[in-house]
């Protein structure tokens, strides 16, 4: 069924509601940090979009080389304008303007996710049909997938590519590539049921069901169309897709192994030059539309003409700075990465990835020829990226993230028919709980628990600046004593927190630690290079003498003249409050015995990390004068 359908229009707005009310409340009750790149790729340009140079954003370094799209930044500046502006007509306080600042994007995002659910959903009724149970299967998994909980919601821009590449997948015109060699008798049209006035009850169920079944013997190809009809139906989709797909690849250039293996695949089994032909001339004329309207947003906001996409491969894969930032093993996403995503779906996905790459000697007159073949073309994308990105040295789960709804539809099938039974069959009843309840809880612990500090200590600071301002509901004299405004210092692993998108006020003056790759140097000296979070984990009081002013101007008893420290005045003040892990506690104290500091807030940031420098609470010490 394909999304525009009028059929199970009803049945559809109820789907798409329901998808739009889980993801809102998933995205707004988030309360974890994944990775830096939800933030900084997207939320800090943003802020500075909207709000102005002097905001206060953090900009990282590939803005500065133009190595990102400007595209999905702009999204979220839209957001933040539009939420500022609301605030300004509603009047509203200091704080509540500032919750409000961080919900914008959070909401804009939940739309973007519950569409990539729907449109994975409407792929699966696409192919299977709307009434069938491997449909209901797909809505099911895809609902109940604790990557998605974690990931969907959040501001990434595999986020988006996720449901671009899924939206341009169902809105693919699969029937008119795949049944040039249909044949068959064509079965009567059934009329579409008439009106409850016009038929009593019985009459009207028995002509919906004809009208059903008709439309999902379209769907898998048993009823032929006239070619120029098929054709004039899809052209539109495949525009669409088209266009759909340009974006992704545009906003993560990887994207386009997904779309070079189902082109490879389609001109395989197709021998039609002129369909060939028209894939080949919608491609240029969708490709070049969205990238000229990418150019010129480019260049709105870079200032200068640039091409990130050709820059990004550039850095990332012929000078290989994506290594800078770790290396993986070669079966990382086949021993990680696949499990991760998927978790309880993982067996399911494995045997339809089986079936579907194993089509045999298929034949364009056999039943459900369409949808076996379009099975087998999903499987081959998943195939081909996978073995690309692990030639990459560099290797995220999110870099495969654009893969998961189509293993969730080639997971639904076998799903579908293991738990056919389950009504009757208590083992597997009490399985499909089981899964259920470890989907639940993982996606909780993820979303809720595991670092959830790094979050915690930026809403602490900003409510402790929101407490110094007159206009502010929550302002007090006392609480002003230190001053009009905050200041900070993250001794932490670079990008361990998110920054103005949840600091919000730009009177925060806030420091952290930087982790810049060294451009100039080779991949070689490259290895043995140390930014500035290195240099500081490695000699951490070493770093503070160097780094920051002479340590008795915050000592409790101050000596009677002090003589500043030779170079003092191009170190660092010290902050009033100090950012830093647990496990660097110890080596604080020692540093920091008999100083005005003390500790002034402490919040749990998770049970277990694999990085050794974030293990433990967040712990906040305040200059106490």
């Amino acid at each position: 069924m394909h999304p525009s359908q009028p059929v199970f229009w009803h049945h559809t707005y109820t789907v798409f509601v329901a998808l739009l009310v889980l993801r809102l409340a998933n995205a707004l009750s988030v309360q974890t940090y994944f990775q830096p790149d939800e933030y900084f790729q997207s939320l800090e340009p943003a802020w500075q979009v909207a709000f102005g140079p002097d905001s206060g954003a953090c900009i990282t370094w590939e803005w500065r080389e133009y190595l990102r799209s400007s595209l999905h930044p702009m999204m979220f500046a839209a957001a933040y304008r539009g939420a500022a502006q609301l605030c300004n007509l509603l009047r509203v306080t200091t704080d509540t303007r500032a919750a409000v600042l961080l919900a914008a994007p959070k909401v804009l995002q939940g739309i973007i996710a519950a569409a990539g659910d729907f449109f994975t959903w409407a792929l699966a009724c696409k192919l299977f049909g709307p009434g069938d149970s491997a449909s209901r299967a797909t809505l099911a998994v895809t609902a109940f997938s604790p990557w998605q909980f974690h990931s969907s919601s959040r501001t990434f821009s595999n986020s988006l590519e996720t449901t671009l590449t899924i939206a341009a997948l169902s809105y693919w015109p699969w029937q008119w590539f795949l049944n040039e060699a249909q044949k068959g008798a064509r079965q009567p049209k059934v009329k579409a049921p008439q009106s409850k006035a016009d038929l009593d009850t019985k009459e009207m169920v028995q002509q919906f069901k004809k009208f059903l079944e008709q439309d999902n013997d379209d769907v898998n190809g048993s009823t032929a169309q006239t070619p120029a009809s098929l054709a004039a139906s899809s052209l539109g989709g495949l525009h669409l897709s088209l266009s759909l797909a340009a974006m992704a690849c545009i906003l993560r250039p990887t994207n386009t192994i997904i779309w070079a293996a189902v082109t490879i695949c389609l001109l395989s089994r197709n021998s039609d030059f002129q369909k060939m032909a028209t894939l080949a001339s919608s491609a240029v004329l969708c490709g070049s539309s969205m990238l000229a309207v990418s150019i010129a947003m480019d260049r709105a906001y870079y200032h200068k003409w640039v091409f990130p996409p050709l820059r990004f491969l550039y850095f990332n894969v012929v000078q290989g700075v994506a290594g800078f930032y770790g290396r993986n093993r070669i079966d990382y996403y086949f021993t990680e990465g696949l499990p991760l995503l998927l978790t309880t779906a993982l067996p399911f996905a494995g045997i339809g990835m089986w079936h579907s790459s194993r089509p045999g000697r298929d034949r364009p007159v056999f039943k459900g020829y369409v949808e076996r073949q379009t099975r087998y073309l999903l499987a081959m994308a998943v195939v081909a990226t996978v073995l690309a990105m692990t030639m990459i040295s560099h290797k995220e789960v999110r870099f495969i993230y654009p893969l998961l709804p189509i293993l969730h539809i080639l997971a639904a099938k076998p799903l579908a028919s293991f738990f056919e039974s389950v009504p009757a069959n208590k083992v597997k009843l009490g399985l499909l709980l089981l899964m259920l309840t470890i989907n639940i809880y993982i996606a909780a612990y993820v979303a809720f628990v595991h670092q959830r500090g790094v979050l915690n200590v930026l809403h602490y600071l900003r409510h402790e600046q929101e407490a110094r301002l007159p206009e502010s509901t929550t302002y007090s004299a006392e609480s002003s004593q230190y001053g009009a405004n905050l200041t900070v210092g993250f001794l932490m692993p670079c990008h361990s927190t998110p920054w103005r998108s949840h600091l919000i006020y730009p009177e925060i003056k806030a420091w952290a630690l930087t982790c810049e790759p060294p451009l100039d140097l080779s991949v070689e000296e490259r290895r043995w290079y140390e930014d500035e979070a290195d240099i500081f984990y490695n000699h951490p009081a070493s770093w503070i003498d160097d780094n920051l002013k002479d340590r008795q101007s915050v000592m409790k008893a101050k000596q009677v003249a002090l003589k500043p420290r030779q170079g003092d005045e191009v170190r660092r003040d010290w902050p009033e409050y100090l950012v830093f892990f647990e496990h660097l506690e110890p080596v604080m104290s020692a540093v920091l015995e008999r100083t005005s500091y003390e500790e002034c807030w402490r919040g749990l940031n998770t049970h277990w990390h694999d990085d050794w420098k974030r293990r433990g609470d967040v712990v906040v010490w305040c200059m106490r004068r």
